[in-house]
């Protein structure tokens, strides 16, 4: 499955994905938001190098979701954070840095940057 395929399935409604199991689940799961956030990179990377100019309103409503309501839905004192802050900073930073790729069309990471696992 492209990046793009995993995207359609994480920004949809299902159980599987990382939102669904923020909103259903009320936990923020590591394996799943790793996914995400490959996929996300993979898609920025890929219409970085394509000619396409329009974007998908799906694909940006899903960046935008993981941009502007992730952050305060699991900031709320009820959501559980079991992980140190540094990570959720780290987690919520990347999503920030991926939208301004998707949406300029321009890495903010030079080109010989190496992701770090989160």
């Amino acid at each position: 499955m492209d990046d793009l395929d995993v995207l359609r399935q994480e920004f949809s409604e299902n159980e599987d994905a990382f939102l669904s199991i923020v909103i259903l689940d009320r936990r923020w799961d590591k394996e799943a938001f790793a996914r995400l956030e490959r996929a996300m990179r993979g898609v920025c990377a890929a219409f970085e190098e394509s000619d396409q100019q329009d974007l998908p309103r799906w694909l940006v409503e899903g960046f935008w979701l993981c941009v502007d309501w992730l952050p305060d839905h699991t900031a709320h004192p009820r959501f559980p954070r079991p992980e140190p802050s540094t990570y959720y900073e780290a987690a919520l930073m990347r999503l920030q840095e991926l939208q301004y790729w998707l949406v300029t069309g321009a890495s903010p990471y030079l080109p010989e940057h190496v992701f770090a696992d989160l």
